[in-house]
């Protein structure tokens, strides 16, 4: 079922569980956001590169706004809710100075494959521990793994794009997968790689083999 919402295109991905804060500052979208406060809708944000339509997004549920400044710009706090194909765009008119579109959700299957999600967690494991990264990977159970770890484990913004428009938990999972399976060799190569620029001019104690 196609509905309206109004939207907010930026150039990033937001996916479904994810936190999102922002300043907002330009008119059309304080004119946004307060309409949105006040009717208690979502609103959309999707991704937004210079010179190509919008095709997909997220919907954003409004948290709180946490600071309106004087000159009427805020800090908002936002959840993101349900990945979306853009119909229809409709600008802006003279009562609205923010654009709108007409949107279809896309069907979420948030079940994954249980041995993908504890191969994939070994594998950021990895990645992290390699690198020294000190952060907590999500629960092995939590709905939508893929979507909390996608932006943490080297994705370009056009692989994102790529996960956040699958439909379905086991084919992120194994997108997922094949990215860090190719990834960590190479990030091993550059440490080593890193380690020997390191080690240039360096005196060496190194055993001579034995004849």
């Amino acid at each position: 079922m196609a509905i309206k919402i109004p939207i907010f295109p930026l150039e990033l991905i937001l996916f479904p569980e994810e936190k999102l804060n922002l300043h907002i500052f330009e008119p059309r979208y304080r004119q946004l956001i307060a309409d949105v406060n006040e009717k208690q809708i979502v609103f959309g944000i999707p991704y937004f590169q210079r010179g190509q339509d919008m095709q997909y997004g997220c919907t954003a549920e409004l948290l709180s706004i946490t600071k309106t400044y004087d000159d009427g710009k805020m800090d908002i706090k936002n959840l993101g809710k349900q990945v979306f194909k853009i119909v229809e765009v409709h600008k802006h008119t003279d009562a609205s100075m923010y654009s709108s579109a007409t949107i279809e959700y896309l069907a979420l299957s948030i079940k994954g494959n249980v041995i993908a999600t504890q191969t994939l967690s070994s594998l950021i494991e990895e990645l992290y521990t390699f690198m020294n990264i000190n952060k907590l990977i999500p629960e092995l159970q939590t709905p939508l793994f893929s979507f909390l770890v996608g932006h943490h484990v080297g994705l370009s913004i056009e692989q994102e794009f790529q996960l956040m428009t699958l439909d379905s938990e086991e084919k992120r999972q194994d997108f997922l997968i094949d990215h860090l399976t190719e990834l960590i060799p190479v990030v091993k190569e550059m440490e080593t790689l890193r380690k020997k620029v390191e080690m240039n001019g360096h005196f060496k104690n190194l055993e001579p083999p034995l004849f």
